[in-house]
């Protein structure tokens, strides 16, 4: 499959091509909520005549193409301060439409009623309970307005603007809610698959780190018994075939994370590895002493602990000893020389995921130790 690559300018360009649908996308939902100037318009036409009526209309115009604004000013990066100055200007649009549409204006307050709850949530109470008392009694304690209150919508305004105020708060909790579980899931799958990256990462790390240890080791061995006894040499080298192509397949078996380490089988492994390095192993010869649920952990932990020795301790005895809750590698090697890297940090992390300790340091007067111990109760 081809693969397309865009230049920078015009990954520059779709993206401003998805904000611009997107911010139009906003004002064709905000224009939702304009239908009901219609009323506001009408009543306008029944209550003004001559420059009244004009200026009625404009300020009905403005108020319409102010919130028609609000997507491409609000937005939300926006500073308290630019939405204030929103807010202001609207409010005092829906008061001075009041004297041209009279009681119908107040529907008016209705949208103002809804960006207050859009930005204050629960706080915007006492803003709504006032809206609400002045669409019910301004219109009656103002005579003029009396024949228009009989004829127009402001008799259910002061209930409309309630209503609308719990609908929105109620519709802007459900998408909240949703984003936060959106945001939630795609933070969960983020850390499920960093959790994969270090677990591949780990069981790779130790998983070659092994192998490569004892393929080097035993190719050594067969590259000096060569000269000496080449039947010999060669079965090292058969062995060493027969490693590298285990070793392929514990390397794919990781990546798909049904790797299978056991304790019994680490050991004789690890024997192996000390009889071709040349390091006089003391091993147990079974592991029924350990708990079964701890038995795959501390197979990783005698693998890392021997191939370590292997690799760094320059080591000519080393012994394992085994209990039901605890491994213990020691070995008579260099000691506080010896360097430890990210395969000690990885099993740190598998023993620690288990409520374990790890315990490691030198040995007087020369040798290392390396101790895993869990609680009784600290079942895989």
């Amino acid at each position: 499959m081809q693969v397309v690559q865009t230049s920078p300018a015009e990954a520059d360009w779709l993206v401003g091509q998805r904000q611009w649908t997107l911010g139009w996308r906003r004002v064709a939902w905000a224009a939702v909520p304009l239908i009901y100037l219609i009323y506001v318009a009408g009543a306008v036409d029944a209550d003004s005549r001559g420059a009244a009526a004009v200026w009625g209309y404009a300020i009905l115009a403005s108020f319409a193409a102010w919130w028609l604004a609000l997507p491409m000013l609000l937005r939300p990066d926006s500073s308290g301060l630019r939405f204030w100055t929103f807010y202001a200007v609207l409010s005092a649009l829906f008061v001075a439409e009041l004297p041209f549409a009279r009681a119908a204006g107040f529907v008016l307050g209705l949208l103002v009623a809804i960006i207050t709850v859009a930005r204050l949530g629960a706080r915007s109470a006492p803003i709504i309970i006032g809206l609400a008392l002045a669409a019910l009694l301004v219109p009656v304690g103002i005579p003029a307005w009396h024949v228009s209150l009989a004829k127009s919508l402001g008799d259910f305004t002061p209930v409309a603007i309630p209503v609308g105020a719990v609908v929105t708060y109620a519709v802007l909790r459900a998408i909240r809610g949703s984003q936060a579980l959106a945001d939630a899931r795609a933070e969960l799958a983020r850390l499920a698959a960093e959790n994969e990256r270090i677990r591949i990462a780990r069981d790779l790390h130790d998983l070659l780190g092994h192998s490569l240890t004892t393929i080097t080791v035993k190719a050594g061995l067969a590259c000096r018994l060569g000269a000496t006894d080449p039947a010999l040499g060669f079965q090292e080298m058969a062995e060493v075939e027969a490693l590298a192509r285990q070793t392929l397949t514990d390397v794919r078996a990781a990546v798909a994370n049904y790797r299978d380490v056991t304790l019994t089988g680490e050991l004789a492994a690890g024997r192996e590895l000390l009889r071709a390095a040349g390091v006089a192993a003391d091993l147990p010869n079974a592991v029924d002493v350990v708990d079964p649920d701890h038995r795959e952990l501390f197979g990783w932990v005698v693998r890392e602990g021997l191939t370590n020795i292997v690799r760094h301790a320059h080591a000519s005895t080393c012994a394992v000893r085994l209990s039901a809750f605890s491994v213990e590698i020691v070995d008579d090697g260099i000691g506080g020389a010896a360097e430890l890297g990210n395969g000690l940090n990885g099993l740190r992390e598998r023993v620690a995921a288990v409520g374990g300790v790890v315990d490691t340091g030198p040995l007087e007067p020369h040798g290392w130790r390396l101790r895993v111990s869990l609680c009784a109760s600290g079942a895989l």
